[in-house]
């Protein structure tokens, strides 16, 4: 079994890769884009929402 297949450790935080926060950002961006007819800008949009919620989230844990 891989590392990434292993339940994490007791007391450690279980985070989200940051691919995933993009994943939702781009969604939520063409989302957004359909609804101002412009979907590339809704996705560039997006992928900047995700990146950013995966690098708080990220930090957060670090501090933690």
């Amino acid at each position: 079994m891989s590392d990434e297949q292993k339940d994490p450790q007791p007391g450690q935080p279980q985070t989200r890769p940051t691919g995933f926060w993009i994943a939702i950002g781009i969604a939520i961006g063409a989302g957004i884009g359909v609804a101002l007819d412009n979907i590339g800008m809704g996705i560039a949009i997006g992928i900047a929402i995700g990146a950013a919620l995966g690098a708080a989230q990220a930090q957060r844990d670090k501090n933690k």
